[in-house]
This record gives C-alpha cells, structure tokens and sequence, in this order.
C-alpha cells in the first residue's frame, strides 16, 4: 500500500500535535498489540486536520496500524526467509527514491514508482518507447 499526499500532510500534522504534547501514541497491549492515539479531540485537532475526530481516528489507525505495521511484517518475512543480507540494498534503494522524489517533486509527495519508468519487462519495448518514460517528461 502507497501512501498519498494527504497520508504525508496528515502525519506531518501529526508530529507537530505530538511535539506540543496535545496528542500521543500509546500501546495497546491486547492479542495482538496496536497503537492508539491519545490526547484532547478539541477545536484545535479540527482546525488542524481540517476532518472529524472520527476522520482523524480512521487515518491513524490505517497508517500507524494497518500501513506502517504491515511494513515491518513484510521485512521480517523477507529476512526471515533471506536473512539480513539484502537489507543494505533496500535502504540503499529507498534512499535513493526519497531523495528522487523530493528532487523531482520539490517538495510535493508522490510515489517513487510514478516517478521512474518501470523497467521493460523481457522482451518488452525498448527504452525509446514513450510508454516507458519517465513522467511527466515530454515525448
């Protein structure tokens, strides 16, 4: 699952509620664990997130639960079936795409993969191929 421009606004408004202590996370140590968020659902988490408390709810708990927590699932499939040794690769790999799409987007947040052309599948078009460029790019 690929987050959206408005997942990155949304966790960006976040952190600044979080650094003024309005609201925090918080476990939950049920079967399984999950993350809550805690704090006052006033005016100001209205204003700040321009939805409902249940809005706000519902965007937390399919980012920081269903999303992020999935992530680590994943990884630790990998690992476990690869071992450690191909984790440097994918740092390397994410690294290059954040600073990819902060180039290209100034700022703005897109996927990485709408970003690159996706690599020519076996015996696909050659790389001159419009339909495989980068986007945005004129043809």
């Amino acid at each position: 699952m690929k987050l959206t421009t408005k997942d990155k606004e949304f966790l960006e408004r976040l952190r600044q509620l979080m650094e003024s202590k309005d609201l925090s996370v918080e476990l939950r140590c049920d079967r399984p664990a999950y993350m809550v968020l805690r704090g006052t659902y006033g005016e100001k988490i209205h204003q700040t997130f321009r939805m409902s408390r249940q809005g706000v709810r519902w965007r937390f708990q399919r980012l920081l639960n269903d999303i992020y927590v999935s992530a680590f699932e994943t990884i630790l499939v990998v690992e476990k079936t690869f071992g450690t040794q191909l984790r440097d690769h994918a740092l390397r790999i994410s690294k290059e795409r954040h600073a990819l799409r902060q180039q290209v987007t100034r700022g703005e947040f897109r996927s990485a993969d709408t970003l690159v052309a996706k690599r020519p599948e076996p015996g696909g078009a050659e790389s001159g191929d419009p339909d495989h460029s980068v986007a945005g790019e004129q043809t």
